[in-house]
């Protein structure tokens, strides 16, 4: 009679691992993302898919004020001249 109960349980359980995907927000400075433009959704979709995940299921404009830690600023320690132009990509597996 206790076979029944902790079957119960441990689909309970297994069900609800899965219930919830993995999820990473990566923070990157790309110009075609931060601007809106109509390659947005693929290169975002592609980043993720180039990080092992399954697809982007969101990506926004943040400012460098918005992010937690060092950024480099426009024109100090800046390679590439957009350093004020990140991106929040949501990845989901």
């Amino acid at each position: 009679m206790r076979f029944l109960p902790a079957l119960i349980c441990g689909a309970v359980i297994f069900a609800a691992s899965g219930a919830f995907p993995e999820t990473r927000v990566f923070i990157i400075a790309n110009q075609c993302l931060a601007k809106g433009d109509k390659c947005g959704a693929p290169a975002a979709h592609t980043y993720c898919q180039s990080r092992d995940f399954a697809q982007a299921s969101s990506h926004r404009r943040v400012d460098p004020d918005e992010i937690t830690g060092s950024v480099p600023k426009s024109g100090t320690n800046c390679s590439h001249g957009h350093c004020d132009e990140y991106v929040a990509i949501t990845c989901q597996r």
